[in-house]
């Protein structure tokens, strides 16, 4: 086994090594979103920047200019999990809430017109053949990081579209380690709702 391993990365390219990597990486952060996991944050600054390298060479430069973007929430998120406004007192971790309605319109109106950017970038500067789908999963998945950054319950079901579109991006774009990785996200993301609804209601009962 040892020797097909071996033999596997001695006989591929960094972009394919690095796809490897990355895919190992994102599994262990989304085991830390799904736990709620602060730490979640620093595994998130690590990812992107090996991302940044598969992206680019797969053609993908929605996905690789919002590496940055990435790498910036997650040191936000950090922070913001850290010393962000608390329950009670400063020793409690950052409380799981609902996603505020009054956000909902302003949220879906700041998606569309990242979407659209996106796309015109995309189309207007880059060789990209597929700038619907890029623009797409990358505009959602802004709001996402964002949700995900206040910890808003609702942000695992943002993730599981994102996932689910990207996933079927990048077989095509023949990135298999990765598509398989966000496949596997689309259904720990499942598990992630329903695990982040029960500690919101041992919070709640805690709280009370």
């Amino acid at each position: 086994m040892f020797d097909a391993i071996f033999a596997f990365f001695q006989n591929t390219d960094t972009y394919r090594i690095l796809d490897v990597v990355g895919t190992i990486i994102g599994f262990i952060y989304i085991y830390q979103e799904y736990k709620a996991s602060i730490w979640l944050w620093l595994t998130g600054i690590v990812m992107p920047i090996i991302y940044t390298f598969v992206y680019y060479e797969a053609g993908l430069y929605a996905d690789f200019g919002m590496q940055i973007y990435y790498t910036l929430a997650a040191v936000y998120g950090f922070l913001y999990w850290k010393f962000g406004k608390k329950a009670n007192n400063d020793s409690e971790e950052l409380p799981i809430t609902h996603f505020p309605q009054k956000l909902i319109l302003p949220t879906c109106l700041i998606f569309l017109f990242a979407w659209g950017t996106l796309y015109f970038i995309l189309i207007r500067f880059t060789n990209s053949t597929v700038p619907i789908l890029d623009s797409f999963g990358n505009s959602l998945s802004f709001i996402g990081l964002w949700a995900l950054a206040k910890k808003y319950l609702e942000q695992w079901w943002i993730w599981i579209v994102v996932d689910v579109e990207l996933a079927a991006l990048y077989v095509y774009k023949d990135i298999p380690f990765t598509a398989g990785l966000y496949a596997a996200y689309s259904l720990i993301a499942i598990a992630g709702y329903l695990k982040w609804k029960r500690m919101m209601s041992e919070q709640t009962t805690i709280s009370k």
